[in-house]
């Protein structure tokens, strides 16, 4: 399913917001506790900035920081579909949503770590996982 150094695709639900990226070698997938992350629930993967070029719609990202303004949440403002945003704890990266991945879905993956963003390490916590989601399909 995924490729280290393929080219990739994705964007929103209505495709005005498009990107591409390259997929890194290690690639890191995983949900994340804090307010806003829980309340999305979306599945990201970690992803350098210099490897993702947003290739049609930038104009439609509406932008999106609370507390200490070091996420950036981006948002398509025609759908409402958040198809990345740039990581607090690592500022030159984005979190792409795994759902808007051309070809991919998040049922594919039986088991997700979940991020301790709860406990963020700019804010004095460790740098951490709190646990695992899964996913048993009922039917194959």
């Amino acid at each position: 399913m995924i490729e280290g150094g393929k080219s990739y695709h994705g964007g929103c639900h209505c495709g005005a917001v498009r990107f591409r990226f390259t997929m890194p070698a290690e690639p890191v997938i995983r949900r994340c506790n804090c307010t806003i992350c829980a309340m999305k629930g979306v599945v990201m993967l970690d992803v350098p900035i210099a490897d993702c070029t947003i290739t049609a719609g930038e104009e439609a990202l509406t932008l999106y920081t609370f507390g200490s303004g070091e996420a950036k949440h981006r948002f398509c403002s025609k759908c409402g579909i958040h198809p990345f945003h740039q990581l607090r704890s690592e500022p030159d990266h984005y979190g792409l949503n795994l759902a808007c991945i051309d070809g991919m879905t998040i049922y594919d993956l039986p088991e997700v770590p979940v991020f301790d963003g709860q406990s963020h390490p700019a804010d004095g916590g460790d740098y951490g996982y709190v646990g695992v989601m899964r996913f048993d399909p009922t039917r194959d």
